[in-house]
């Protein structure tokens, strides 16, 4: 028997759902989310690629509920699968599956369990990150290791074009151990709980810039929350200017900031410059001001030459 039930979501979940189907898998059910109207759905769906293939789809609000734990138990399945799926699973549905119930995370484990890893690393300015199909239990992310394939992070790459690669690396994970897996023999490794870190969620509130910092560390938020993501902001005169591409400099770079500008923004060689706390330089490739496209000629119009943020209070003013 090959049947397997499939909790998916999100474009991980389009490809590893393709990977299963490719390699025989009778998948009888899929369980994904419905697209909440109030989100920005940048990536593909589950669900239309179920019905591409004409396999049944169901969308419960709580896939612990009792409705969908009959329609698992009904499947008889060998195995069941989270891909990106956005609830955690009860005890009761992962031992429905006398095979093994595996998840699909996008880290390298035990780094960064818990949410939004990819934006987590970015942030922290990792230079690697990648795809973990595990053994799932009851506590997130802790199960054993059967697979995992690393992607590198560059310095000027976002979250987004990051998860783009963590995207092929789930696939590449699941497509090279799921042979084993099917045969009843996969590999596993226990996680290192000395090398375990958690993060949780993050808010759009989360991408507010906090100009004490240094150069390095606001280029990090930039790329982790940078489009599809809400984007890194700050707040002049109660608009929302918002970074959306940043590089940073290197320390030799001479561009004349003006005279006692400590940490800002501003414009030079009609380009646009955030010069942070430490003294450090970033070009701003891309912003935005109130949903405008903001260059150094509207940055001008709107603030004058510079808009200066003070750093001891946290608190932004234009000069």
């Amino acid at each position: 028997m090959t049947r397997a039930v499939v909790f998916a979501y999100h474009d991980v979940g389009v490809r590893c759902l393709k990977v299963l189907l490719a390699h025989g898998v009778d998948v009888g059910l899929v369980v994904t989310h419905a697209d909440n109207p109030g989100e920005h759905i940048w990536f593909d769906s589950v669900a239309a690629t179920a019905a591409d293939y004409g396999l049944p789809v169901i969308t419960p609000d709580d896939a612990n509920d009792e409705a969908t734990y009959a329609a698992v138990q009904a499947c008889n399945p060998r195995w069941l699968f989270s891909f990106y799926f956005r609830q955690m699973l009860a005890n009761r549905l992962l031992a429905s599956a006398p095979g093994g119930a595996y998840n699909l995370h996008g880290s390298l484990l035990p780094r960064y369990r818990g949410r939004v890893p990819i934006n987590w690393a970015v942030l922290h300015g990792e230079t690697e990150t990648g795809a973990t199909l595990h053994v799932m239990q009851e506590k997130p992310d802790r199960g054993a290791i059967v697979a995992q394939q690393a992607v590198p992070i560059l310095p000027d790459d976002t979250a987004g074009e990051v998860f783009g690669k963590v995207v092929v690396a789930a696939e590449i994970a699941l497509n090279g151990c799921l042979p084993a897996l099917l045969a009843g023999h996969p590999p596993m490794r226990e996680q290192d709980p000395r090398q375990a870190s958690y993060f949780g969620g993050r808010k759009p509130e989360d991408g507010r810039i906090d100009w004490t910092q240094g150069a390095d560390r606001i280029h990090n938020l930039v790329r982790a929350v940078a489009p599809p993501y809400p984007g890194a902001f700050t707040s002049p005169g109660g608009h929302t200017l918002r970074l959306l591409r940043t590089r940073r400099l290197p320390q030799d770079t001479l561009v004349p900031a003006p005279p006692g500008l400590d940490a800002g923004l501003f414009t030079a060689q009609d380009q646009l410059y955030a010069r942070a706390a430490d003294g450090g330089l970033l070009r701003v490739l891309s912003a935005d001001l109130d949903g405008r496209p903001l260059d150094a000629a509207l940055f001008r119009e709107r603030f004058g030459a510079c808009l200066s943020f003070l750093p001891a209070a946290r608190h932004e003013s234009t000069p």
